[in-house]
């Protein structure tokens, strides 16, 4: 049996926004689909404010941050803009990510290496605030060494060239980049950085990231809201908790069976 602690849940609302805004008005709420993440065993609630407000909107942060009695990971690009914005609605972390209006969604990590001088002053004023940073970054030691050094204590792996080289069937690829993130999350324990992971996860890459003990916390929405159209958003975070338990080596809370790593 696996001893590494329990992996935390967050999942990202960002796509029930995307189908509210696809014909406008007010349903789906995000609101709404956090509260049922939250009731079904999700740990906390992630959500992406754009610069384009493409899917979250600004009224959405506030009524999230209000509303729900859980942890709030308001994921941002580091602009002037959104750090007026978190430092107002005061969410649990922020996680920085890049952001090009022409993605249809976050390709990359953030360039921490090269980007070292400019977002040092957004972790430090969002920390001083207490308000915890998080860095999406790609599983590389240079960015690790880069997040350690601009002082942030959280580091989110982006999973999407694992997720994407198992979609298409590349095995070699896929193989090699979990040898990445594998490296990557080993490397973050020993800088003392608490390692996430998301992007691109469903139910069986879930379930195998979450054998790797130094991850801590996994962000997942457009797999679960996509699953939910099919199987209800309660049973489909319900299911990704259960892969997530049984990846861990714990207790599936849906099947009461456990299975050894």
């Amino acid at each position: 049996m696996n001893s590494a602690k329990k992996i935390r849940l967050g999942v990202n609302v960002d796509h029930v926004a995307t189908l509210r805004n696809a014909r406008g008005g007010r349903v789906p709420d995000p609101l709404r689909a956090a509260q049922m993440a939250l009731a079904a065993g999700a740990d906390g609630i992630t959500a992406h404010l754009r610069e384009d407000r493409r899917h979250i909107h600004d009224e959405d942060m506030r009524s999230l941050k209000e509303a729900i009695d859980a942890p709030l990971n308001f994921e941002m690009a580091a602009t002037e803009q959104m750090l007026d914005i978190a430092l107002r609605i005061q969410p649990h972390a922020c996680c920085l990510v890049p952001e090009k209006r022409t993605e249809r969604t976050t390709e990359g990590g953030l360039d921490v290496v090269g980007g070292r001088d400019r977002l040092a002053p957004f972790i430090d004023e969002l920390s001083r605030a207490g308000i915890r940073v998080s860095l999406f970054i790609e599983p590389s030691l240079e960015a690790l060494a880069a997040a350690r050094d601009v002082k942030a204590p959280v580091v989110e792996l982006h999973t999407g060239a694992w997720c994407h080289a198992i979609e298409t069937g590349e095995t070699a690829k896929a193989e090699a980049e979990f040898a990445r993130l594998r490296a990557a999350a080993a490397e973050a324990e020993r800088f003392g950085l608490e390692c996430h992971a998301g992007h691109g996860l469903d139910f069986d890459s879930a379930r195998r990231i979450a054998v790797l003990p130094q991850i801590v916390e996994l962000n997942i929405g457009h797999f679960i809201v996509a699953e939910a159209v099919f199987i209800g958003l309660e049973a489909s975070v319900k299911q990704m908790i259960a892969a997530i338990a049984e990846g861990r080596g714990g207790t599936s809370p849906l099947s009461g069976e456990g299975r050894g790593l």
